[in-house]
């Protein structure tokens, strides 16, 4: 469990490429990984900490996600494929995420969702742990979170002395129990997850989650705050969630205009 350098990296582990190849995920889902990953940094979800995946377009029982490196320096050539377990397939040796088992395991029990995206996002991380406070929407573009993201506490689950980070099978399944009533889970402590049925629907999720994150924090220290209802909540995600390539498209063209300026 050692990076580079020698030294000792307690969230990154090389292991063996312990499954078996198979037929290759399409070129095209590789790169909107790649890029997605970009945008997620420009947006100041990520920094050199988070990640994202997507679930293999060709095995369902497989996903793609980066080797151990900080989001926005992520190639193509880093891209890594895994079992549901989180065995590896073509890792070569390099470092992985050890949380590659949030990925997994959700992949497992939400069959519809196509990508998922980890982040500590800093306007996330005070709402998941304050008590009897609750993430909820505040505008439209984040009807996805419904009345309420809950918060998983790892405690329940691993104890009262791990690192809080999902490093095993085991704690990934109890993260993953919580998606069954919501696309987006706050981690007490740690940061969040969010789901979509794209990789595009999962970053747009992921973004203006942190945006609301922000407005609620905010709006907090005015006065009471008005929330949106739950049929408000399901209008928005039905009528402006249809409307994600729009962003979509603008966050690709900005990821790739600043890298071209290096």
């Amino acid at each position: 469990m050692c990076a580079a350098g020698n030294h000792r990296d307690p969230i990154a582990v090389a292991i063996d490429d312990n499954a078996a190849a198979g037929i290759d995920a399409s070129a095209s889902l590789i790169k909107n990984l790649v890029v997605a990953n970009h945008i997620l940094f420009d947006q100041n979800v990520v920094d050199a900490f988070g990640h994202v995946s997507v679930r293999h377009d060709k095995r369902p029982d497989r996903f793609l996600l980066a080797r151990n490196v900080a989001p926005g320096r992520v190639a193509a050539d880093d891209i890594v494929e895994f079992t549901l377990d989180g065995e590896a397939v073509n890792a070569n040796g390099r470092n992985v995420y050890l949380e590659r088992f949030i990925h997994g395991e959700i992949y497992r029990r939400r069959e519809d969702v196509q990508s998922v995206v980890h982040s500590h996002s800093h306007a996330i991380v005070p709402l998941s742990i304050v008590k009897g406070m609750r993430m909820r929407p505040v505008f439209h573009m984040a009807g996805f979170i419904g009345q309420g993201a809950p918060v998983f506490e790892i405690r329940e689950a691993g104890g009262e002395s791990t690192d809080l980070l999902i490093s095993s099978s085991q704690l990934g399944r109890a993260l993953a129990e919580k998606f069954d009533s919501s696309d987006i889970v706050l981690m007490r402590g740690h940061g969040s997850t969010v789901v979509g049925q794209s990789i595009q629907q999962a970053v747009y999720r992921a973004v203006y989650a942190e945006l609301n994150a922000r407005y609620q924090l905010e709006a907090m220290q005015l006065g009471e705050v008005v929330h949106l209802t739950e049929g408000e909540s399901r209008a928005a995600v039905r009528n402006v969630e249809a409307q994600m390539h729009r962003p979509w498209d603008l966050w690709v063209e900005q990821a790739r205009a600043r890298r071209a300026a290096g």
